[in-house]
């Protein structure tokens, strides 16, 4: 994707040296276009730990490279172990992240130590590279949802679309999930207009979403988390497309919290709710979403402090809450497959049940 003309990954190795990583600081966005340089594995831990790097494909790339860093220190078998435990435990939500690490140690640990730096960087690069041209191709499928929309409108009417925090291309390392057949339509020039949700309590929706699609030129309007529901009732959404960091073998989806609110107020107003992912999300040891997905508890102070900028140009926090008032911050909820009309994934659209996602995935 581009920003000002200029083609980006979400994550990419230093041209000059070789082997520093760089990212993009989400938490600066929309204010500030940021480019942070990460050269130990500490450094890795830091941005996803403190969402400077986010969103479940991007976070498993990165920590990918997080290894390979930490492989330049010391490529022991000890400190490879070590090492991998400590990124692995940065987010405890997002599958993505163990399956990077689960990979990056299968392919290093028959290898001599003095082979696994270039080896390491060598697998952190497949992963990212085969990230984006799955997230193209949830993007191809995902399009033909969009189209058959068009199909039974009046040429050239409106398609409203609704998504929840940010799946666009900043989450992944190229293209995004949810966002990406959404550029390919109105690149296609299909009349797609994005509901586009804050997101609270970090406004990934607000912040991250709404600027992505303002540089891809796509006509968005954003509206609080709460007022989906009310569009549902007064047909104002036709489809509600969402990301996810975690889905079970049987189609229970993790994602960003109030994902959960969206799919029961499309079940009542009979809007379609499919969540756009990558195999690599697919968590094949779960069946039972609500009871088995750990989720995520981050700091009070995302709730009772918002970031912004001021009316002079200052990036602030600012407290929204009275003193001593308590506040609990769950960072997701589990949507039930039932309430799922379907998945997108790199190999095609299918139900969420385990039958559906095997009839893709069959290897599994």
């Amino acid at each position: 994707m581009k920003i000002d003309g200029t083609s980006y990954r979400s994550v990419w190795v230093d041209e000059k040296d070789g082997w520093s990583i760089h990212i993009f600081d989400q938490t600066r966005l929309p204010f500030s276009l940021d480019i942070l340089q990460l050269t130990t594995p500490a450094d890795v831990a830091h941005a996803i730990r403190t969402m400077q790097v986010r969103g479940a494909p991007l976070i498993g790339a990165v920590a990918a490279y997080g290894l390979a860093l930490a492989l330049r220190q010391n490529s022991s078998d000890s400190a490879m172990e070590e090492q991998a435990n400590l990124l692995a435990a940065t987010r405890p939500t997002a599958i993505n992240l163990r399956w990077a690490i689960a990979r990056m140690l299968s392919h290093l640990r028959p290898l001599l130590p003095e082979q696994r730096v270039e080896a390491a960087y060598a697998e952190a690069g497949r992963i990212c590279d085969e990230d984006a041209e799955q997230n193209e191709a949830i993007g191809r499928h995902g399009l033909s949802l969009i189209r058959d929309i068009a199909k039974s409108r009046p040429l050239g009417a409106r398609i409203n679309l609704l998504t929840h925090c940010n799946a666009g291309w900043i989450a992944t390392v190229d293209w995004g999930t949810a966002l990406a057949p959404i550029y390919m339509a109105h690149d296609e020039g299909l009349n797609v207009h994005v509901w586009v949700d804050e997101t609270r309590p970090r406004n990934q929706g607000a912040a991250l979403t709404a600027w992505e699609l303002g540089s891809h030129g796509v006509p968005h309007t954003i509206i609080a988390d709460n007022a989906g529901g009310h569009l549902m009732q007064h047909g104002e959404v036709d489809l509600v497309i969402v990301g996810t960091d975690r889905v079970t073998r049987t189609g229970d989806v993790a994602n960003k919290i109030g994902t959960y609110l969206k799919a029961l107020a499309a079940q009542d107003n009979g809007v379609p709710f499919w969540v756009a992912l990558p195999s690599t999300t697919i968590d094949w040891t779960v069946a039972d979403g609500i009871r088995e997905i750990p989720i995520e508890e981050r700091a009070a102070s995302e709730i009772t402090h918002v970031a912004g900028r001021t009316e002079n140009g200052i990036l602030t926090k600012v407290q929204i809450t009275p003193d001593g008032s308590s506040a609990a911050n769950p960072a997701f909820d589990v949507t039930p497959a039932r309430l799922v009309t379907g998945l997108i994934t790199e190999r095609g659209l299918c139900p969420a049940t385990e039958s559906g996602l095997r009839s893709l995935f069959p290897e599994q």
